[in-house]
């Protein structure tokens, strides 16, 4: 006689970026087993296929391609996924402010994790006499490289960076013409982006900064000075445990 089968309880909640709501479970024993294993192991390859492979997994609502959605709602599902998870909370080792040395453990609250939208963050880039730039936020890959995977250095950091500029175009207009993205060569792109002045790639710099994040605003007290100080915690890494 075979054993029972456990249901999975579900649950829903409203992407930011469409208004539409997903419904999801929460990690099997056996996703998390195997996520744990990648995360342990390190190994860039293994981290990325597991987490695409697990979200995927937990996502129930039909039509909803994680490779597409913008990498903030990703960080959203898989923090909403982790807490019915594993958990409502987690602790986390952070440093006291007042004298920036002292670790302290600080315990938060999932529900107390906010998704911030800054004000006035748009995807709309006016560069200048006429020309505009649709962008489109960063993609799972690009998600996972900046939460989990090595962000390399010097000369590899600073193409990753331009890669990351010209990934996220999605189209360049003028009042009389558009040129998607998709019908460019990166080579094209690219050669559109190293044109730009300092001030006008400071505007798409503006975009990934103001981009919304999760964020956890706190208070920590510090044992040896007996201060009080504010921690601000940003990053789905940061909140991974």
């Amino acid at each position: 006689m075979p054993l029972p089968k456990v249901v999975a309880p579900t649950f829903e909640l409203q992407l930011i970026s469409t208004g539409k709501k997903v419904k999801y479970r929460p990690f099997l024993v056996k996703e998390e087993k195997v996520l744990l294993i990648a995360l342990e192991n390190g190994s860039d390859a293994d981290i990325s296929a597991t987490l695409k492979s697990v979200l995927k997994s937990c996502i129930i609502t039909r039509g909803i391609d994680v490779e597409k959605l913008p990498s903030f709602e990703l960080e959203y599902l898989f923090l909403n996924i982790r807490g019915k998870s594993i958990g409502e909370s987690v602790e986390l080792l952070v440093t006291c402010q007042d004298d920036k040395e002292t670790k302290v453990p600080l315990k938060i609250d999932m529900s107390e994790i906010k998704l911030e939208v800054p004000d006035g963050h748009t995807d709309m880039i006016k560069l200048g006499g006429d020309v505009n730039i649709k962008m489109k936020y960063p993609s799972m890959q690009q998600f996972l490289d900046n939460n989990f995977v090595g962000s390399g250095e010097g000369a590899d950091r600073i193409d990753k960076a331009f890669d990351a500029v010209v990934n996220c175009i999605d189209q360049i207009f003028t009042t009389d013409e558009a040129w998607s993205a998709e019908d460019c060569t990166k080579k094209e792109l690219m050669k559109f982006i190293e044109q730009l002045n300092s001030q006008q790639f400071s505007l798409i710099e503006d975009f990934f900064a103001t981009m919304p994040k999760l964020q956890y605003k706190g208070t920590v007290h510090n044992p040896k000075t007996k201060k009080d100080s504010e921690v601000l915690i940003e990053g789905l890494s940061n909140f991974f445990a």
